[in-house]
Formats: C-alpha cells, sequence, structure tokens
C-alpha cells in the first residue's frame, strides 16, 4: 500500500505550494472525469483526422507542440490589460488587448484540443479542467471586453480581473501537465546518456525475421529492428510521443516509397530509415542508429 510519511513536526503543515501539487495530483486520479472525457476526446478524434492540419496543430512542421508558445498569447496580453487597468487614462489600450487576447486565444484553443485528445487518461484529467479553467477565463475576458465596449468600464475592469485569476489557476494546470506528467515532451530515450560512442554488437542478423519489426536490447534501452532484405533499420523502441512500443506498430510505405512505422498507441509515425516524423502526433525526431553487419554475421549499432 502507497502510504506517505509527514516529515513535518508536530503543528508544522506542509507549504502552501505542496498542499497545491498534492491536490493537482489527485486530479490525476479522479476517474469521474473520464466519461466527458471519453466523448470529447472520442468527437474531438472524429472530426480531427489525420493529416496536414492535425500535425499542423500538433507542432509537426515546427518540430516541438504548438501550444505552449502560443499560449503566451493571451496570457501576455490580457496580464498587460491588467496592468494598465490600474493606470488612469488607458481604457482604449486595455480594451484593444483584452480583444487582441481573444484573438489569440483561438489557434491556442484549438492547438490545445488536438495535443489533449492524445494523451494518456491521467494526463487528460488534469487536461479538461486545465480546459475548463482557460475556457472561463477567455468567457470572462470575452464579456469583459463587450462592457469595456458599451462604456461600463468598472464592470469591464472587475470581469477581467475574474478571468485572470481563471487563467492563472489554469496556467498553473498546463505547467502540471507539461513538467510534472510530461505532456509535450519527447519520452524517447536519451541515447546520449544512456549509449557510449561507438560499434556495438546488437545480435545476429539470421535471428532477424524479415519485414517484421521485433525488439531487442542494448544495455539500458530497448531498440525497434526491421530487416528489409540486406538492410536493417534500428530506432529506439519507446515512441517520442508517450513512450508507446514502436516494435509493436504497423509498417507501412508512404507516398514517398519510404518505410515507416506507427506508433500502436496514438499513430506517429517515423520513417524507419532516420526517425524523421511523417505524422504526429509526435514532433520530436526518433533517435535512430547506423548498422552495419560483420563478417560473422553479427549486426552492429552505433547512435547517430
Amino acid at each position: 500500500m502507497n502510504r506517505r510519511v509527514n516529515i513535518f513536526r508536530r503543528g508544522e503543515s506542509p507549504p502552501t505550494t505542496a498542499r497545491l501539487a498534492d491536490v493537482t495530483e489527485e486530479l490525476e486520479h479522479a476517474s469521474g472525469l473520464d466519461r466527458p472525457i471519453r466523448v470529447l476526446s472520442g468527437a474531438v478524434r472524429r472530426v480531427l483526422r489525420p493529416g496536414p492540419v492535425k500535425d499542423a496543430l500538433h507542432g509537426v512542421p515546427v518540430g516541438h507542440p504548438a501550444h505552449p508558445p502560443l499560449t503566451d498569447l493571451p496570457i501576455g496580453l490580457w496580464m498587460s490589460a491588467a496592468v494598465l487597468d490600474l493606470v488612469p487614462g488607458t481604457r482604449r489600450a486595455s480594451q484593444v488587448l483584452v480583444a487582441a487576447g481573444l484573438a489569440g486565444a483561438v489557434p491556442t484553443v484549438l492547438t490545445g484540443i488536438a495535443d489533449w485528445s492524445a494523451l494518456h487518461r491521467e494526463q487528460q484529467r488534469v487536461g479538461l479542467v486545465h480546459a475548463a479553467g482557460t475556457a472561463t477565463a477567455s468567457m470572462l475576458y470575452s464579456a469583459s471586453f463587450v462592457a469595456r465596449y458599451q462604456g461600463r468600464d468598472a464592470a469591464g475592469r472587475a470581469l477581467g480581473f475574474a478571468g485572470l485569476g481563471a487563467l492563472v489557476a489554469g496556467a498553473y494546470l498546463g505547467g502540471h501537465l507539461a513538467f510534472r506528467q510530461a505532456a509535450g515532451a519527447s519520452h524517447a530515450d536519451q541515447l546520449a546518456h544512456l549509449v557510449p560512442l561507438g560499434w556495438h554488437d546488437l545480435c545476429a542478423v539470421e535471428d532477424l525475421p524479415d519485414g517484421w519489426p521485433v525488439s531487442r536490447r542494448l544495455g539500458y534501452i530497448d531498440l525497434f529492428v526491421l530487416r528489409q532484405g540486406e538492410e536493417v533499420h534500428v530506432l529506439a523502441d519507446r515512441c517520442s510521443h508517450l513512450a508507446g512500443p514502436l516494435h509493436q506498430g504497423r509498417v507501412l510505405t508512404d507516398d514517398g516509397a519510404d518505410t515507416c512505422v506507427v506508433c500502436p498507441w496514438h499513430g506517429s509515425t517515423f520513417r524507419v530509415a532516420d526517425g524523421s516524423v511523417v505524422h504526429g502526433p509526435a514532433t520530436a525526431r526518433q533517435p535512430s542508429f547506423e548498422t552495419r553487419v560483420t563478417e560473422e554475421g553479427t549486426l552492429q549499432v552505433r547512435p547517430i
């Protein structure tokens, strides 16, 4: 049984930050959120089919998730509006910043929904509450803009500060997703830290089935190995998206006649020749290995 040990003296309580982290971690186990998650994520997957639009929302063209940097737009603009709301004579500037923040929230929401639909369930639970917080902020800022436009400046400022509070709460949960739960980070094994330089014996080539991916172990890491006639391709086996086992995925040929592997968990697609991303949700290249076969028929690999 998992038990937490109290390291504080009698009469002392944990810091507020520790209590806040504990509450946030409880969201990861909030199974009551699973039903709406199933409905919403299913709807997103039906609407957002694999292809260029989905890849763009995930951030495949730029090589890392598009959602995190886009969040800086509404957060920065709305926080700037809050500062100006404290300065006399800045009514017009605050209104423009609120409107710009609402415009910036549109691509931020779209990229966030795309990423959320391809997460593990524990991440989706936190992500759903994160989305609720940021959606509340957007609605409050929309109401704030309307009030300002109608000349009700006091109400507009009050709604703006309320929206800022919801925004901060949502942003905190977004930080938990990114830094505690590693949503968006590469989950592939870090070869530079786990595999020494140089060539390493892996296995006998004759033991590898032709055209069928298998897993082989090299030191601390598992490798995806695909033999195709005289060629052998080797990648890190843990998918860079969320560590899915690539050797259990489908092998196919894309439009450019390149052989690819599709992760069995969320459908990320990589070229087996170099590990480059063909389709998301993964955005980070899959670590790959150079291969050669010795005269004795031993497959040797070294990280690229």
